[in-house]
């Protein structure tokens, strides 16, 4: 063999050599860190074995004092009179009486609450009536309102009529009162005017007519016409 085979064998096998040491010192390494492991779990197995040791035990007597106390409970129980039992019960014997008058109570408000509702549905009723009324009035007051004013517009073109009429009459008499006036004027001048009302002469003649005739024809002609127009 030669020098240059042996020294790659030498090579090679020094590099097998340091992958064997290396896997070993893994492999130790991961020994230990699982020893590591394995005695911590191990403590806090201890440690939580205690821990539930120490709970059991606290149970253990727990129970144990129940079972005591449940013992002397039903001893005390066994050693009762019926007078005891009478007065432990005294409490709880009205509840069936008292349970009637709550359901009498409950009865008589349902009852109550039913007359309410019955009022607040008659009163809806009335509600709606007024209402309905009301309407009713408004509408009757709009057409008293239209027939009161057609009345006072008849009313009112009536009396402009009246009024006109009477003023027409009015008129008409105020002028024939001036008419009259001028008559009896004219009249009254005519009288004055008149040779028959110049002194009478202190004799008289048979054949000269006497004045007072003639005025009484005329004043009662004058009457008369005076008497048709008021007519």
């Amino acid at each position: 063999m030669s020098n240059a085979n042996c020294h790659e064998v030498t090579v090679n096998h020094q590099a097998a050599m340091q992958e064997l040491r290396d896997m070993h010192n893994i492999t130790m390494a991961t020994l230990k860190a699982h020893e590591q492991q394995k005695l911590l779990l191990e403590e806090d197995f201890e440690k939580l074995r205690l821990s539930l040791q120490d709970q059991v035990d606290m149970l253990t007597f727990q129970n144990q004092s129940l079972k005591d106390k449940a013992k002397r409970f039903e001893e005390a129980l066994r050693r009762s009179t019926d007078e005891q039992i009478i007065d432990a019960l005294a409490p709880y014997q009205h509840i069936e009486k008292d349970l009637k008058s709550l359901k009498e109570v409950v009865e008589m408000k349902n009852q109550q609450i039913h007359q309410q509702e019955k009022k607040i549905s008659d009163l809806e009723k009335v509600a709606q009536k007024n209402v309905f009324l009301e309407e009713k009035i408004q509408v009757l007051q709009q057409q008293n309102e239209d027939m009161k004013a057609r009345i006072e517009m008849n009313l009112a073109t009536q009396l402009t009529e009246e009024n006109a009429n009477l003023h027409e009459s009015v008129e008409k008499e105020s002028t024939e009162k001036k008419r009259l006036s001028r008559n009896n004027e004219e009249l009254l001048w005519l009288l004055q005017t008149s040779p028959l009302m110049s002194p009478a002469p202190l004799w008289s003649s048979p054949s000269r007519p006497s004045p007072v005739p003639l005025v009484h024809h005329l004043w009662t002609a004058h009457l008369s016409h005076f008497s048709c127009i008021k007519i």
